[in-house]
């Protein structure tokens, strides 16, 4: 008798969506709530999201109770918009499981099959998994241990704001999305929205 394969992951992973910046690009707009489509961009990440992870949470300093209507939410332990790095504290500190995948809010084209590729690229001793999408590193979609969080704490501490810098000092594995050239699309600014907007009404998409 053939014996199917299992359905469910061969371990737990907590994702937190980062939507705690100042979004300056965007005029100061809380870009999580920022529409695309007739939905906001914080829905279409969790539409792609929510099927590949076994918790969500959303790292947010602002507009927490609407934030709070689609998954449980946490600010950063740091003031004054610290950038990713510490909303990655917040995350690695609040998650539930050993393995927490972090993906920016503004991100309506987050690959389908992210945590199947991540996982693959899993040894016993990375720490940590990176993105790709050809050309450059994604630092803000990223899967990293739970126990990377003394760390992160000190390099906070000592003044560290660089993802890729702090990265570094880590065992990391780097996984390539060349296959997916739009996967990665960051909508910075009106004008970056509208041009993705009509290739989404336009079909070319997905």
């Amino acid at each position: 008798m053939k014996i199917k394969s299992p359905t469910r992951p061969p371990f737990p992973v907590s994702a937190v969506i980062l939507a705690g910046g100042r979004a300056t690009r965007m005029g100061g707009d809380d870009k999580g709530w920022v529409p695309l489509a007739g939905k906001p961009l914080i829905a279409h990440v969790l539409e792609r999201l929510r099927p590949q992870v076994d918790e969500v949470l959303i790292n947010a300093n602002r507009s927490e109770e609407r934030y709070r209507a689609l998954a449980p939410v946490i600010a950063d332990r740091q003031v004054d918009f610290q950038g990713p790095l510490a909303g990655m504290e917040a995350g690695l500190g609040a998650a539930r499981h050993d393995w927490v995948l972090f993906v920016p809010c503004d991100g309506p084209a987050l690959p389908r099959d992210l945590m199947t590729r991540f996982r693959a690229a899993i040894t016993p001793d990375t720490e940590l998994v990176v993105a790709h999408d050809g050309e450059h590193l994604q630092p803000v979609v990223a899967l990293l241990r739970r126990a990377l969080l003394p760390s992160l704490q000190l390099a906070l501490a000592s003044g560290e704001r660089k993802t890729g810098a702090w990265f570094a000092r880590h065992r990391m594995a780097v996984v390539p999305f060349a296959d997916q050239p739009d996967a990665f699309v960051n909508l910075n600014s009106p004008a970056e929205l509208a041009a993705w907007e009509a290739r989404l009404l336009g079909g070319e998409a997905s």
